[in-house]
């Protein structure tokens, strides 16, 4: 008797682990995933996310711009950093973002690994000096000594920059939703799943609003992104009559080899020139990634800028941009735009497992 006891108590703590360190494989509406997070150097990651100790003064982190509760951005504008310095793009939810094929609103970085130290040396985000700062923060602290050995099996002192970023893009590959209430209808065909409105909005979102276009809906899964760039002249007009100006500056800048990333996250006009930044393609300017649409009504508010305060404004912003693209008028009556928003809102997922939502429990 006490063996089946023990067997059945074994079998819940392993159904738990599953649960905790395998949830991204089981969400209806979603790819599989091409890379499993490990379970080690995800506990690791997360405790640089939300380790506020790792900047220059003491005070960001992080979740400080990508808030659990708020599907992993802030709601603001722009993104703050230490001192209260403010960017010069809105913070992306981090919910997904596994699935992208670029990162950053221009795609300047191609991969989670790529991405995950930048924000460390920005002097608007974090702001520490250098690479260096990144691992003394974490190799000193005790709270990472078991991290470290249980995900590199080497000690702190050894920890490289490789590894920060890969225990970071660890932990963001566990940032997955679906199993929305969309999900469940379009993929599961629970027709109860969503309100009657919500079916109108989304006939009209695949139909005659065309937003299927760019936020794409596949017969297995819905991203909700085509993973490309479009520019809908969000911002563009402050810089227009500048143009040759700053597209010389940058070029200049590339050219004396400035950190890209520097020259976006610095200066507000480089920043509005979009893909063009990466690419030097006059096509490129002021295109920036679609940015999917999961969560979107957590996220707030929207555009590269930020200069989209709405769900209601953003859908009219689009619907501006679809009539333009076109060169056909897209007429949509109130009520068709107030079932749009409903459809948006359908696409928030349930809050993520809680063990994801701050730094792991010590051991």
């Amino acid at each position: 008797m006490r063996a089946l006891i023990c067997l059945l108590i074994l079998s819940a703590a392993c159904r738990l682990a599953v649960s905790e360190d395998s949830n991204q494989h089981a969400l209806t509406g979603l790819p599989n995933m091409a890379q499993a997070a490990d379970a080690a150097k995800s506990k690791l990651g997360q405790q640089i996310f939300f380790d506020k100790k790792l900047s220059r003064d003491g005070n960001v982190s992080c979740a400080t711009c990508h808030q659990p509760q708020l599907a992993f951005s802030d709601g603001k504008k722009l993104a703050e950093g230490i001192k209260g310095q403010i960017g010069t793009r809105n913070t992306p939810s981090l919910i997904n973002a596994v699935f992208n094929q670029s990162q950053f609103w221009d795609g300047r970085r191609s991969t989670l690994e790529s991405q995950a130290l930048d924000p460390f040396l920005n002097p608007r985000e974090h702001g520490l000096q250098d690479q260096q700062a990144i691992l003394a923060g974490a190799s000193k602290d005790p709270a990472y000594r078991a991290l470290i050995q249980q995900a590199y099996n080497i000690k702190p002192a050894a920890l490289s920059l490789e590894q920060v970023a890969s225990a970071l893009a660890s932990f963001e590959r566990t940032l997955v939703a679906g199993n929305s209430p969309f999900d469940r209808y379009y993929f599961q065909d629970d027709k109860f799943s969503i309100t009657p409105a919500a079916q109108r909005g989304q006939q009209l979102f695949i139909g005659s609003a065309q937003c299927i276009n760019c936020h794409k809906i596949e017969k297995t899964h819905a991203l909700f992104t085509d993973n490309q760039f479009h520019g809908l002249g969000v911002g563009f007009k402050k810089i227009e009559a500048r143009l040759p100006e700053l597209t010389q500056r940058l070029v200049r800048a590339q050219e004396q080899k400035i950190n890209l990333d520097q020259a976006v996250l610095s200066d507000e006009d480089i920043a509005e020139l979009g893909r063009f930044a990466v690419t030097l393609k006059p096509a490129d300017i002021a295109k920036f990634r679609t940015p999917s649409l999961r969560n979107v009504a957590l996220t707030a508010p929207y555009m590269h800028d930020g200069s989209v305060a709405t769900l209601e404004a953003a859908v009219e912003m689009e619907i501006y941009y679809r009539s333009a693209e076109s060169q056909k008028p897209l007429i949509l009556t109130p009520l068709e735009k107030a079932d749009l928003v409903e459809f948006l809102k359908s696409l928030t997922s349930a809050p993520l497992p809680k063990h994801l939502l701050s730094a792991p429990v010590s051991k």
